[in-house]
């Protein structure tokens, strides 16, 4: 790097988080260059995306209101309904970068292969030409919605089993459930809609339950459920005793439905959004079973002793936490999908190494990672600096203790944040950082070296 250039600032994906990285490094005037395998931004909502790795489905709706999910500085068209469509979501991510100019900035087509911290401070990066370039820092959105975990272990007797296994990564489409017996394993959001585009075409729809879940309706007193007490000054400590009890006198108990009552307070478990899954239940059109014991031939064993026949079963067990282009022995969460960063952004031991979207909110992640990618270009430009060491590491440690303490343990809940609380925390930490002195950290010195060149 030469004295006369600004430090280089490359950006993996140009999904919901990707795209607010390069907008926000962009508009502060740093030297920054996304990569992105497919050939338009969007990441998850492309239905179709040509990247391979896109998990929409073609009746997939957002669960997090717009008003809520909207960047700072763009809102969504009021046209749009509340819980609006994935592609026009992904149409809202065209218009933010035609708006803000910053496509030349992304190199479409593009994967990285490869990124490699130097011996002498910043990251060599090889991209899929072949070409190896090199970078001061490395912004880290490629999502964690994307590589597929299956039950482990497996049920006994899958690899015999006479109808199709599937994970729901590969669920695109309603002609899938046709006419067949269709099993869908999981509680989650996916499952839901799964199961729900499955009891309209589906013979037979069967809801597999691993364990209870709180199921929330998309309104709650004619507005969308995450606008009540919505608001950063609200801690949650307040808002969730309070949403108990509203969701409560919602939807009644679970087993009303058929389902299993979950074992742990609303909140304790990242809960599922949906308003037709409980009706179609109310009115068998899905019928709700226990946990699968195991296969035998073309028929799926219930822990009840039940016996479906089915022709597919698709498993909705979420997904691994994956970094493909790092050495397994640099950083490899894929044990226990947990990696250990401060405030959730940055590493604690590898200067210049940020991550943006790295996190599973009660709430949208295009609001949080534009805030973190503010916090970010903060620390590039000298103007936030990190604590010591010693207190990144003990922030971590209290962030996981946290998790324990609040959260079912799931393999699901190592990222979780709330929305409110986290915004208020990284709004908080750019103010306290902005006040610290600089070069308490081996990140810090990076960064401080970076705002040099730039100045």
């Amino acid at each position: 790097m030469s004295l006369n250039s600004s430090p280089k600032v490359c950006v993996i994906g140009a999904g919901s988080a990707g795209i607010a990285a390069v907008k926000v490094l962009a508009e502060r005037g740093l030297d920054v260059h996304g990569y992105e395998l497919s050939d338009r931004v969007g990441g998850n909502w492309v239905f179709g995306n040509t990247n391979g790795v896109s998990a929409a489905y073609r009746s997939l709706h957002i669960n997090t209101s717009r008003q809520r999910m909207e960047f700072s500085d763009f809102p969504m068209p009021a046209h749009l309904p509340d819980f609006a469509r994935h592609d026009q979501i992904a149409d809202y991510f065209d218009s933010y970068v035609r708006h803000f100019d910053f496509a030349d900035r992304i190199r479409f087509r593009t994967g990285v292969l490869h990124v490699a911290p130097r011996t002498d401070r910043g990251f060599d990066v090889t991209i899929s030409t072949g070409e190896t370039l090199r970078y001061d820092a490395v912004l880290v959105a490629n999502g964690h919605h994307w590589d597929p975990r299956l039950p482990e272990p497996m049920f006994p007797g899958a690899s015999e089993f006479r109808g199709q296994l599937m994970h729901s990564h590969a669920y695109t489409e309603e002609a899938q459930l046709t006419g067949k017996r269709v099993v869908v394993l999981g509680m989650g959001n996916s499952a839901m809609d799964i199961a729900v585009d499955a009891s309209y075409h589906a013979e037979q729809t069967y809801l597999s339950a691993r364990s209870g879940v709180h199921v929330i309706p998309k309104y709650v007193w004619g507005r969308p459920y995450d606008r009540l007490g919505a608001a950063e000054w609200f801690p949650s400590f307040l808002r969730w005793p309070f949403a108990r009890k509203l969701m409560a006198a919602a939807t009644g108990p679970m087993s009303r439905y058929g389902l299993p009552e979950p074992d742990h307070k609303f909140a304790q478990a990242h809960p599922t959004m949906s308003s037709r899954i409980l009706d179609r239940l109310a009115h068998g059109a899905i019928t709700p079973v226990p946990n699968i014991d195991h296969f035998d031939g073309d028929e799926v064993v219930f822990t009840d002793g039940r016996r479906v026949a089915a022709d597919l079963v698709v498993f909705c067990t979420g997904y691994k936490i994956s970094f493909p282009f790092f050495d397994h022995d640099f950083l490899d969460p894929s044990g226990d999908n947990r990696i250990r960063l401060y405030r959730r952004v940055f590493h604690p031991e590898v200067p210049g190494l940020y991550f943006v979207g790295l996190v599973q909110p009660l709430g949208a992640i295009m609001p949080i990672a534009e805030r973190q990618a503010q916090l970010i270009a903060d620390h590039l430009q000298g103007r936030y600096h990190l604590p010591s060491s010693a207190d990144m590491d003990s922030e971590i440690a209290a962030h996981r203790r946290g998790i324990q303490r609040r959260y079912v343990a799931s393999k699901r809940h190592t990222i979780q944040v709330d929305f409110d609380d986290y915004m208020r925390d990284l709004r908080l930490e750019r103010e306290r950082g902005a006040r610290r002195p600089a070069g308490l950290s081996a990140v810090d010195r990076t960064a401080r070296s970076a705002a040099e060149v730039v100045a």
